[in-house]
């Protein structure tokens, strides 16, 4: 399985941007680009239900405004894994993306830990909560971060902010119901964002598609 080490510029947040992809689907949905993330060998990978039932959305992968048709590599879904694979010829690629390789983190998220999440517009720090601060009906999803407005959506990645490796792809928002004192109303709060972990990504990529240290 890989873990390559990547080149970290002075500003190290800033270094993870060419990563960063929108995901397309045809025709663009409703709500706007979808987000996806670069690993390696033209391979990309997003949350599931960003590209959709892909053999219907038939998803491209947008950078800098250029479309790029893919090849679905892996399918999972949002009940299941919330991850799909998608792959774009190599040589069609702008080469400051067919230089960079990026490295899965080896070690699981930790309570506590900084990170760093990136779309094509910016990046965003937050960190890891604990799942003891989640409802106990959605503990299962147990890597999560907090600042829930300020970082990316699904699709986007999660890296840890001091070492640069890829922590995780964001997969959905996870709300709990609160009464609202002044209104005596329920209202849904969004408490907390779910990212499908490294280790869940690493064993998700078939064997063939890995890039061996």
């Amino acid at each position: 399985m890989l873990m390559a080490t990547m080149a970290r510029a002075e500003k190290p947040d800033e270094s993870l941007l060419p990563f960063a992809v929108n995901v397309h689907q045809t025709p663009m949905q409703t709500w706007g680009p979808g987000y996806g993330i670069y690993l390696w060998r033209g391979l990309f990978i997003t949350a599931a239900h960003v590209a959709g039932r892909t053999w219907i959305t038939k998803p491209k992968i947008a950078i800098e405004g250029r479309e790029y048709p893919t090849r679905v590599a892996k399918e999972g879904s949002f009940e299941g894994t919330d991850l799909t694979v998608l792959s774009v010829e190599e040589a069609l690629l702008p080469m400051r993306l067919r230089l960079r390789k990026n490295a899965l983190c080896k070690e699981p998220p930790r309570p506590g830990e900084e990170v760093t999440t990136v779309v094509p517009e910016g990046t965003a720090r937050s960190h890891v909560m604990a799942p003891s601060l989640l409802p106990a009906g959605v503990r299962r999803f147990n890597t999560v971060i907090a600042d829930v407005a300020q970082t990316g959506n699904s699709g986007s990645g999660v890296f840890d902010a001091k070492l640069g490796c890829l922590l995780g792809i964001m997969s959905r928002k996870i709300s709990t119901a609160r009464l609202r004192q002044d209104t005596g109303k329920t209202e849904m709060i969004d408490i907390a964002k779910y990212f499908v972990p490294a280790s869940e990504m690493a064993a998700f990529l078939p064997a063939d598609l890995t890039l061996d240290q």
